[in-house]
């Protein structure tokens, strides 16, 4: 009987024993979850392969008129114009990359970074661009040489909503042999660079005025 109630007596000892070592690896704090990142205030990439539909009001089917460019170093040359280098470069929105190539025109393509002043403050003019001229053209951003968190607080900042895509090499400077920014590219319709601006911040009415003269479309100021 009273090995029988020793018995008794040690088993719930040795059950909270055994509980307490199987339990070990649980009771271990829980690692934090990763902090979640801030949405992206610029569109996706997805439609920038698709060419804009709408017709330009009061342009009627004007034709670009011909530029005559300065030499853009290594890409290739066409009537009036250039293609556009062969790279591929990320979205700062995740997903697939973007041959820079299939970006349908007409665009206007902003090469520009957080740290510019004369990028900053241009980019609220291409913002409204891009809203004026919606289904005519597209404009496009390329993010040089910048933090993801200063690019993402300019857009939110400044409303940008334009795609962007991320050029931390400086890829398409080199292939234009350009080492300043903000650079502007006009592409027409069928992916021809007929001009890259660099004379600085650009406002409504000379952009309205560039995109006219090369790309012939009239866009309001």
């Amino acid at each position: 009987m009273n090995r029988r109630r020793l018995a008794l007596a040690v088993l719930p000892l040795l059950l909270a024993v055994t509980g307490c070592t199987s339990g070990t690896a649980n009771d271990e704090p829980a690692p934090r979850p990763a902090a979640a990142e801030r949405p992206s205030p610029f569109r996706d990439c997805t439609t920038l392969s698709t060419a804009p539909t709408a017709p330009s009001p009061g342009s009627g089917t004007a034709t670009p008129a011909t530029a005559t460019p300065a030499s853009p170093g290594t890409t290739a040359r066409a009537a009036g114009g250039w293609a556009l280098p062969e790279l591929t470069l990320s979205c700062f929105t995740g997903g697939a990359p973007v041959v820079l190539r299939e970006v349908a025109g007409p665009a206007v393509i902003n090469v520009w970074a957080s740290w510019c002043p004369p990028c900053r403050k241009e980019l609220p003019a291409f913002q409204r661009l891009s809203e004026r001229a919606a289904g005519q053209l597209q404009v496009v951003g390329v993010n040089s040489r910048d933090s993801r968190g200063g690019a993402q607080s300019i857009g939110e900042d400044f409303g940008v909503r334009f795609p962007i895509l991320v050029d931390q090499g400086e890829a398409l400077q080199r292939e234009l042999k350009r080492n300043a920014i903000p650079l502007t590219l006009f592409v027409d319709a069928d992916g021809q660079v007929r001009h890259i601006d660099a004379s600085g911040a650009l406002d409504d009415t000379t952009l309205a005025k560039l995109v006219r003269q090369h790309l012939g479309l009239a866009v309001p100021a």
